[in-house]
């Protein structure tokens, strides 16, 4: 019979109370291993096939590992590990001592060992000092490997891109008929993916990530931006303004378009007493003070 569940220990177990017996009297064979994919997608369970042993060969396997000998744990003796104390006759002591004088004149004799300082380099001291690299000289590694990435997955996905956004930065497109469910629910794929793409090429290429997934981030630019819109006028009005608490994809939305908008004014993140953070605008607090 086949018995699927999500880990092996569970199969077993299964695989047991179907037949009627321990786990020790299955035959088992897995045919798939439990996977647990990237944020739910690509799952696998595992599934193996089992039998219940013959009742020969499950009394031969019980008789054999009765008829094994087990030989008993010889108890530690600490006399045997101590180390013998030398003896040293009267005739003898002289002699000791004046091999114990020769060896700390040579020993005093031999000059110092100065070792030299050697520099090592670290992982970090690589990061700092990576040159700036060409971003066109990227794009088609850098597509290829995420085209391979979405390929092993169960979305349907058509159109992947990597262009040029910046001298700093790479614009990545990601578009298809389930390209929506790679957003999730309030976005929480899509940070994930976000941070993931990011940790991967500013560490590898030191440049920065633009996603964009089933234009979700262009929707999201356009409504920050309505948003922003009475707040602009009022910091032009009034010399000062803040948002409500913004979420981690608006508030770094919101946080590039006043900074534009404002760039001789403060334009900073503060965060509230339950922990959610605003932007702030004043003159109060400038960059160069």
């Amino acid at each position: 019979m086949r018995v699927e569940a999500s880990s092996l220990e569970e199969a077993y177990s299964k695989a047991a109370k179907e037949l009627s017996c321990s786990v020790t009297e299955l035959d088992l064979q897995v045919l798939q291993y439990p996977k647990s994919g990237f944020l739910g997608i690509g799952k696998k369970s595992a599934i193996v096939e089992v039998r219940r042993k013959t009742n020969a060969n499950f009394q031969r396997h019980e008789r054999n590992f009765k008829n094994e000998r087990f030989e008993p744990r010889k108890k530690f003796d600490k006399k045997e590990r101590r180390p013998r104390e030398e003896t040293i006759s009267p005739k003898q002591e002289p002699k000791k001592q004046e091999s114990i004088k020769k060896q700390e004149t040579v020993v005093s004799n031999e000059r110092p060992v100065v070792k030299k300082s050697v520099s090592v380099t670290t992982p970090f001291d690589d990061k700092f000092h990576k040159e700036k690299i060409n971003p066109k000289s990227v794009i088609y590694e850098v597509e290829n490997k995420i085209k391979s990435l979405f390929a092993n997955l169960c979305f349907e996905i058509t159109d992947i891109s990597v262009s040029v956004y910046d001298d700093d930065t790479l614009l990545i497109k990601i578009d298809g008929p389930d390209a929506a469910l790679l957003i999730g629910k309030d976005g929480c794929r899509y940070k994930a993916l976000s941070y993931l793409f990011y940790s991967w090429i500013n560490i590898k290429y030191a440049l920065g990530i633009r996603l964009e997934i089933a234009e979700f981030l262009k929707n999201q630019e356009e409504m920050i931006g309505r948003y922003l819109e009475p707040i602009i006028e009022r910091v032009y009005t009034q010399g000062r303004g803040q948002t409500k608490i913004l979420d981690g994809v608006l508030i770094k939305i919101a946080l590039e378009r006043l900074r534009g908008e404002f760039p001789e004014k403060y334009v900073g993140i503060k965060s509230g007493k339950d922990g959610g953070r605003f932007i702030v605008v004043n003159d109060f607090n400038r960059k160069n003070a």
